[in-house]
């Protein structure tokens, strides 16, 4: 079973032909791990700090793109991949301890998970911006707003139900990323949205530019991808 391991950058940019022609096109099933993505490389700063790591993935034919949150769900994600008969790359983190899932999670791969159900508005979200959307949530909820948030663990393939279900049944939807907002989550998410069911929506992530030196904590507030940026996105389009 081949399995590659390296920082994002390397394990996607520097890559990316080989991945396409030797992985990709001949679609073979390796998986292929990169770690410490968007403002998690913290100090090794702006050119080995990926914030396009999983749009590169996602843009490639057969391979399939996942991002667990804490070690409970990469651990019930690597048993299925490592039996996964596809291409697929795994965006995942180190020296994080943060635990947000039981150890005994379930984990399907391509099926967004419900972690609370809500009326008012969606956030959703994946890896490092769980733990942003839960504190945004309980925010909200303290102005008694009633808010579904969901984990896209799971960037390609697309979970189209549950995204139309979720923008049918709240309205509004805010997606959360540790990644550019193009081409990542947020853009898959307003995809969905302008071909099946349009709503207002707001992304929150890295805009257009380069990553720089600095801890996790003060990289999300240089880029306004806190929960009070969450919290913030959320009542604009509550007021819309």
């Amino acid at each position: 079973i081949p399995i590659t391991h390296t920082f994002t950058p390397f394990a996607t940019r520097r890559a990316f032909d080989q991945i396409t022609i030797s992985i990709a096109y001949a679609d073979l099933p390796v998986k292929m791990m990169g770690t410490d993505p968007g403002v998690t490389a913290e100090l090794n700063g702006g050119t080995h700090m990926s914030f396009e790591d999983a749009g590169i993935m996602r843009n490639l034919p057969n391979v399939t793109v996942v991002e667990p949150a804490d070690a409970a769900q990469f651990k019930a994600m690597f048993e299925q991949i490592v039996y996964y008969p596809k291409p697929i790359y795994v965006r995942m983190y180190r020296r994080r301890k943060e635990k947000f899932f039981d150890d005994d999670m379930k984990f399907e791969i391509g099926k967004i998970a419900t972690l609370k159900d809500g009326s008012d508005i969606t956030i959703i979200c994946s890896g490092l911006m769980v733990g942003q959307a839960m504190i945004a949530t309980q925010m909200l909820e303290k102005d008694g707003i009633s808010v579904r948030l969901l984990n896209m663990h799971t960037l390609k393939p697309v979970d189209e139900e549950t995204i139309v279900k979720a923008a049918k049944e709240t309205g509004r939807i805010v997606v959360a990323e540790n990644h550019s907002i193009i081409n990542g989550w947020g853009s898959a998410v307003a995809e969905v949205l302008a071909e099946h069911y349009p709503v207002p929506m707001k992304r929150i992530g890295v805009k257009d530019h380069f990553g720089e030196v600095g801890l996790t904590d003060f990289l999300l507030k240089k880029y306004k991808m806190t929960a009070q940026d969450i919290y913030d996105a959320a009542m604009e389009l509550l007021k819309r």
